[in-house]
């Protein structure tokens, strides 16, 4: 065991025990790291300095509000004819600790009614109808395991814990040091005896302001950390070195500009013969500077480099082209992530949540049987209203189709440009789980040339050896791209459809030629593809565009696109436009 002086232990353990000294005056931590044996010695270190006795609960980050902040216990309010509560996960930590692993995921109304708890200390249940609430204080540690790619976590929730930090990924034996148990007990009883001096406060304030940290909250949460650091010291007022703690552990994480630097003092003007004689220079320490200017350079210190970037980065809201990084999100009925309960009919495979409607049904079964007291053959008296169902979301998995005209003596850069756009978006595959799939049509009929894919190398090897020329069976081009599509909206995937074709159909689907047939057939399964909801983009790629090609693209309610000599990296650029535009 050591002792708790700044520069006898890391940041981390010193930050473990001022939580343990005053947890519910702190709020909490969030952790930034990866799961390992780093991160797990610092978990049992804050476990093993709280107050003995004291609950300790992991949240799950998906959990419903009736676990977490309670309400009505249906069946015990069944049998006993009155109104009976539960306490939720928040209630049942009153005094302890909540951890909250894999926070990035938390959604941002359980951070809500988190934030709600935390500020108010105890859980409200008016939403029950109850007009009760149930008294609860306690700490979170919010344990974020994002990659940087995730959603950062919501900062309803980190503005109310007052350390945040990032454990290293590495230095898996690194030593984090442990404070006397003895040591914390003993701070915790004098930690509310702990005065803060005024030049403390006017300190932290100065060092909040050089730093650009215009929170309220966290003044409040330095101002406690220098009390638990000076009661860990055995000070009975906030020293600098308290201080200095609080503006390195509380602040710097918080900064969102570097602190400007001081001018020098400019040159005295030389002294005339009718001034008084000088006075005498003030003793060495004041050279040193003020208590502020120390804080602020301690501040400072520890504010790693890069962090302002991250913290821009982190506030800068997910744009639309992240946001389809997992697939498309869509409220379904009976799989993916549940989003919550509420009231409707299990209709359309929407299940019912049993609990839940029971839970509505409960506080009303008296005043149902007062107000209709005739014999009924089921005890429980349900109405429509007490219906509940469950929702869910969940991401799909989404592939581009190319459909590309193969036929006639320009087939060869058409399929020189469809092959650079598949290999730009499958570059991007990596990131957005997207695949690609490409159908050529040339000749009598259609071939599925690449079927959905995210591998770049077997994309190259499928379209290297394509041959160009011969007629165009459009038609059949889109049957087959339409029976692609048709398959995976049967898997549940998202499917966009982008079609490069100059617009001369001239061969129909059963082989013979006709341009009159072949364009009427095009038409017709072009309605087909409109109807079964699909994203769609034509591209003309004639070096006239035809009017048949705009007319076609009408009939698949398709994005028309006019682009006679594009690219790949145009190619690319317009389906990508289309994709999020029809999203």
């Amino acid at each position: 065991m050591i002792d708790a002086r700044p520069d006898s232990i890391s940041d981390e353990s010193l930050v473990v025990a001022l939580l343990a000294v005053a947890p519910a005056a702190l709020g909490g931590a969030w952790v930034r790291s990866g799961a390992g044996p780093v991160r797990d010695r610092l978990v049992e270190t804050l476990r093993m300095s709280m107050p003995p006795g004291s609950p300790w609960r992991r949240l799950p980050a998906q959990i419903d509000d009736e676990r977490l902040l309670g309400g009505l216990d249906f069946s015990a309010t069944l049998s006993a004819g009155r109104r009976v509560l539960q306490r939720g996960v928040l209630a049942l930590c009153d005094g302890g600790t909540v951890v909250i692993p894999m926070a990035e995921r938390l959604g941002v109304g359980t951070a809500a009614r988190i934030a709600s708890v935390l500020d108010r200390g105890e859980v409200a249940l008016e939403r029950e109808g109850l007009g009760a609430s149930l008294t609860t204080r306690f700490a979170v540690l919010a344990l974020d395991e994002g990659d940087g790619n995730d959603a950062p976590v919501p900062t309803t929730l980190t503005d109310r814990l007052a350390f945040r930090f990032e454990l290293p990924p590495h230095d898996r034996d690194r030593p984090l040091g442990v404070v006397d148990p003895g040591v914390i007990e003993a701070a915790r009883q004098r930690w509310a005896d702990i005065v803060v001096t005024d030049e403390c406060l006017t300190a932290l304030c100065l060092t909040a302001e050089a730093l650009g940290v215009d929170s309220l909250r966290a003044l409040w949460f330095a101002q406690a950390a220098a009390r638990a650091h000076a009661a860990l010291v055995g000070a009975p007022t906030t020293a600098e070195s308290s201080a200095a703690v609080a503006a390195r552990l509380v602040l710097a994480p918080r900064a969102t500009r570097l602190p400007p630097q001081r001018d020098e003092d400019p040159p005295e003007p030389p002294p005339s013969a009718d001034d008084p004689p000088p006075a005498e220079e003030p003793p060495a320490a004041e050279t040193q500077g003020t208590l502020e200017d120390r804080v602020v350079a301690a501040a400072a210190a520890a504010i790693p480099a890069g962090l302002l970037a991250l913290l821009r980065d982190s506030m800068k809201a997910p744009s639309r082209a992240n946001a389809g990084r997992a697939g498309a999100a869509a409220a379904r009925a009976a799989r993916g992530r549940p989003i919550g309960v509420h009231p409707g009919m299990p209709k359309g495979g929407v299940p019912l949540d049993l609990v839940a409607t029971l839970r509505a049904a409960a506080p009303w079964q008296r005043v149902r049987r007062r107000l209709d007291p005739r014999p009924l053959k089921t005890v429980l008296r349900l109405s429509r209203d007490d219906l509940r169902v469950r929702r869910y979301l969940s991401r799909s998995e989404t592939t581009t189709i190319f459909l590309v005209d193969a036929s006639g003596s320009t087939a060869l850069n058409r399929l020189s440009e469809a092959k650079g756009a598949v290999e730009l978006l499958l570059a991007d595959c990596y990131v957005r789980r997207d695949r690609v799939a490409v159908v050529a049509f040339r000749g009598t009929g259609a071939e599925l040339v690449l079927p959905p894919t995210r591998s770049l190398v077997r994309a190259k090897r499928s379209l290297a050896g394509l041959p160009g020329g011969g007629g165009s069976p459009l038609a059949a081009g889109l049957a087959t791209g339409l029976s692609l599509v048709d398959a995976i909206v049967r898997s549940g995937g998202t499917p966009t459809l982008v079609v490069l074709t100059d617009g001369r159909a001239n061969i129909a689907r059963d082989g013979t030629p006709g341009r009159a047939r072949a364009e009427t057939e095009a038409v017709q399964v072009a309605r087909q593809i409109a109807l079964c909801g699909a994203r769609a983009l034509l591209i003309d790629i004639a070096p006239r565009s035809q009017p048949f090609a705009s007319q076609l693209a009408g009939s698949m309610r398709a994005t028309y696109l006019a682009l006679p000599h594009a690219g790949a990296e145009t190619l690319n650029q317009a389906v990508r436009a289309a994709t999020a535009a029809r999203a």
